[in-house]
């Protein structure tokens, strides 16, 4: 803690001699979070391979844990103002590679979220954003399906009339990450074709009782940008047939592109003409050019895959606003791979997306879980579709609310692709571990999940309020599937179960 006032006091010296005779003014605002966090977060139990039966998730049932973010704004005018963002989290109690254990003396927690300056062109409504910062592709229901994460990007805005805008950005995920022990000949040497970049243009539109924002990216990605990085298992991998478990990998492949190129288009339509009536739906496409061709080896013999990735996604939400609560509907139905590798996969590619509809399979909560990265993880809803019925902010005793959720997951994957994934928990990566899957909820046609939410909130002071979820997940994928496409003669079974979390949250903002 003495490092991180040390650094914030630097920071606000360095703004201050560099301002000059300016009158600068400090905002500071930020939040705590204190987790106490009890979960059963593997739909396995147990697993056996060649005959011999061990457990699928050695984790700890309970864990407490702690995050600080601290956010200083420095404004000179409307005009113009710089923000540095802090992150000091998420500190696991005990846990020395976090900083919890004993002696809490630790550098590595310490994280610079965001960092970025914003201004504007004199005489102009033009405004600009640059440096590290929250970019979130326009969205509606169900929180962004592509992109919504911290990235650094140029954004501009303007405002041609109250009713109609402009937005456009560059933004760079990734560059000079790659570097390799290899001869350096051809594409293969450091920092070399391993940029990832993006383009999107928005156009914001708000009348009375309506709100849509149709928007394009377009994304180049090098050819070296995903090697020996397993941020690609995000990205547009084709889960559960993917070579060399996810990665990128030149040997793979009997044609590459020196660069991809990548596109994403989205609508999304905010209806509120009938109020207290909300209707909301947003519809998404994404396409991710081949980068090559390959060859997969199941227990079936060797069949040829490419790397294109082509889909799209709808979703919805209807809710309708009383004195007691808010009662809706949601849902989503999204494209799935049609069981043929060879021609690449029918799922929506994403960047880094962040659904929200649910809090446990979802990220509809507090965004946060002291333990179980299975809730933290982002969430895609490619290549699954679902329905569900929600209660939400329901009052019954002043500053307590609640929000109860039930929601049905299916998979839209034809289920012969079972045979291809790692292992027979291709969807297993509700396991927190790389060798059970992909970081994508798989789920085939055969496959489901029942999920139950409630969230209680009991606000205690003004910027003070303590957060209690409860969440069970019912296990309905198909146990035969997997075991008749994977195991078969190699003897693999696993034992499925239900999963389930206790969360407690206690959170100050300020």
């Amino acid at each position: 803690m003495k490092r991180l006032v040390t650094l914030v006091l630097a920071a606000g010296l360095v703004f201050s001699a560099a301002s000059g005779s300016q009158a600068i003014e400090f905002k500071v605002a930020g939040e705590w979070l204190m987790g106490f966090n009890a979960a059963q977060g593997s739909l396995v139990s147990h697993k056996r391979t060649n005959g011999t039966r061990t457990k699928a998730d050695n984790k700890d049932i309970f864990s407490a844990g702690q995050r600080l973010r601290i956010q200083l704004d420095a404004v000179a005018s409307e005009q113009l103002s710089g923000t540095v963002f802090f992150e000091i989290g998420d500190t696991t109690w005990g846990q020395s590679s976090t900083g919890g254990a004993l002696g809490a003396d630790s550098t590595e927690i310490i994280r610079l979220k965001r960092a970025y300056l914003d201004w504007a062109v004199p005489n102009t409504d033009l405004k600009v954003r640059m440096g590290l910062q929250g970019l979130p592709l326009p969205f509606v229901a169900g929180g962004s399906a592509i992109l919504n994460d911290d990235v650094a990007a140029v954004v501009a805005s303007y405002k041609f009339t109250e009713n109609v805008g402009l937005t456009f950005f560059w933004a760079r995920p990734y560059n000079d990450n790659y570097r390799t022990a290899g001869t350096g000949h051809g594409n293969d040497k450091d920092y070399y074709l391993d940029n990832m970049d993006l383009f999107s243009l928005a156009l914001p539109l708000t009348f009375e009782g309506i709100e849509l924002t149709p928007w394009v990216m377009y994304g180049s990605i090098g050819q070296n940008t995903f090697r020996d990085n397993d941020n690609v298992r995000r990205w547009f991998t084709m889960s559960g047939y993917e070579n060399d478990n996810g990665r990128w990998n030149s040997t793979a492949f009997d044609r590459e592109r020196a660069t991809t190129s990548a596109f994403w288009a989205g609508l999304p339509v905010k209806l509120t003409l009938w109020d207290p009536l909300n209707i909301e739906f947003d519809i998404n496409y994404g396409y991710v050019q081949s980068m090559g061709r390959g060859t997969i080896t199941s227990r079936y013999g060797s069949e040829r895959y490419d790397t294109r990735r082509e889909g799209w996604l709808a979703k919805a939400l209807i809710e309708y606003k009383m004195d007691w609560g808010t009662p809706g509907i949601f849902g989503w139905y999204s494209s799935g791979d049609d069981g043929n590798p060879g021609n690449g996969s029918e799922r929506m590619p994403t960047v880094s997306a962040a659904g929200n509809f649910t809090s446990f399979l979802g990220d509809g909560n507090l965004a946060w879980a002291s333990a179980r990265e299975l809730y933290d993880r982002n969430l895609s809803y490619s290549g699954t579709w679902g329905i569900g019925l929600q209660l939400k902010d329901m009052s019954f005793v002043e500053d307590l609310k609640h929000t109860f959720r039930a929601a049905y997951w299916g998979g839209t994957n034809s289920p012969s692709m079972a045979k291809y994934a790692n292992s027979p928990w291709g969807w297993g990566s509700f396991v927190d571990d790389a060798r059970y899957g992909d970081l994508e909820h798989y789920l085939t046609t055969n496959d489901g999940i029942l999920e139950f939410n409630l969230v209680n909130v009991y606000q205690l002071y003004e910027n003070f309020q303590i957060n209690l979820e409860l969440s069970y997940l019912v296990n309905f994928i198909d146990q035969g599937t997997w075991e008749r496409s994977i195991g078969g003669t190699l003897g693999d079974t696993y034992t499925k179960q239900d999963a389930w979390k206790a969360q407690l949250i206690f959170a100050y903002t300020f």
